[in-house]
């Protein structure tokens, strides 16, 4: 089976990580170009990972017929277009997360990608990750039951800049995405309405910028099933990252990875390893495997596992989450669509 020709477009620190793990990682992917609006970014990703061309227009990939597929980190304000642009040039695609913050962009390009008969899958790295995959394996075996009580904790261990803040969308739209597309994931079943509560705790400048920095949002499943989610931009001591799904027959708990699990019991105390530090340390995995996944749909010519439409759903999340802190109510998902 041939190898899938990709260029990516976007070199900043995700599509630096994405270009590392197609060179060197992922067996069938060969990575032929790299695009970025800063040449220096290109040439840079580009030689470190062996590819031939680095480009500052992304087009020179999409205008190249050599190119199966491309992998978008650009900006989240350049997704749609870019989606659009490379479905109508029969690129399959990758796209980091959001589509968009905007929903008739993103289903502008959820239907070009349908026009174009294209693969496309959304870069919600979590549902790859071993231990959470797992969760939902026996979520879905029936091993805990019928699913009760989702519990999700996503802590940072720091703030991005505030620069970031005043252009991410928001928490909800930005940080607590994941979470969502988590909730929707680890039991099979959509959320119907959305109360979130939030504070500005961790840093002012993060309020004065329009955003806050802590909040806790509880779910309500068709199914009946109660979630909750709780975010803080701010955690001492690493990024925590767990979940629970507890049910009628049982619990499945995925706790913090961690650098190893060593425990020193002494006079002073029980002591361990603090959780990994940041999302690449903690998901390298995930990564790895989200972009052999990607590969492999257009080898076997599978639909993707995560699908647009599974991009277009937490971005509606967000918005009612958003409209929920706001006006401090719980929102139903319809009334955001």
């Amino acid at each position: 089976m041939n190898k899938v020709n990709i260029g990516l477009i976007g070199a900043g620190r995700i599509g630096k990580m994405h270009a590392e793990h197609l060179a060197f990682r992922v067996p069938e992917a060969n990575l032929v170009a790299v695009a970025d609006v800063f040449p220096e970014a290109a040439q840079q990703c580009a030689a470190k990972c062996r590819v031939p061309a680095a480009f500052s227009d992304y087009r020179r990939i999409l205008d190249d017929p050599d190119v199966d597929a491309v992998v978008i980190c650009s900006s989240t304000d350049t997704h749609a277009q870019i989606i659009e642009e490379a479905a109508a040039a029969g690129k399959h695609i990758f796209c980091e997360k959001p589509i968009d913050f905007d929903l008739a962009r993103i289903d502008r390009a959820l239907a070009a990608v349908e026009r174009a008969g294209v693969k496309l899958q959304i870069g919600f790295n979590r549902r790859f990750d071993p231990s959470f995959k797992r969760a939902r394996d026996l979520v879905a075996a029936g091993k805990v039951g019928e699913p009760h009580i989702v519990r999700i904790t996503s802590r940072d261990p720091g703030p991005p800049p505030i620069s970031y803040i005043k252009v991410s969308g928001g928490i909800f739209l930005d940080m607590t995405i994941h979470d969502f597309d988590m909730a929707r994931y680890l039991i099979g079943d959509e959320v119907a309405e959305i109360f979130a509560v939030g504070a500005v705790l961790v840093d002012p400048e993060i309020g004065k910028a329009g955003d806050i920095d802590t909040a806790v949002i509880t779910l309500r499943y068709q199914g009946g099933a109660i979630g909750t989610i709780d975010n803080s931009r701010k955690a001492v001591y690493g990024y925590d990252q767990r979940v629970e799904v507890f049910g009628s027959e049982g619990a499945v708990v995925v706790s913090n990875n961690k650098r190893d699990s060593a425990v020193l019991s002494d006079a002073q105390g029980v002591h361990g390893a603090l959780p990994l530090f940041f999302f690449v340390e903690r998901y390298t995995e995930a990564y790895i495997a989200e972009m052999q996944a990607f590969v492999e749909c257009i080898q076997q010519d599978k639909a993707p596992p995560v699908t647009g439409m599974d991009g277009r759903v937490p971005v509606v999340m967000g918005y009612a989450a958003k409209k929920s802190y706001e006006e401090n109510r719980p929102v139903k998902l319809s009334e955001i669509d």
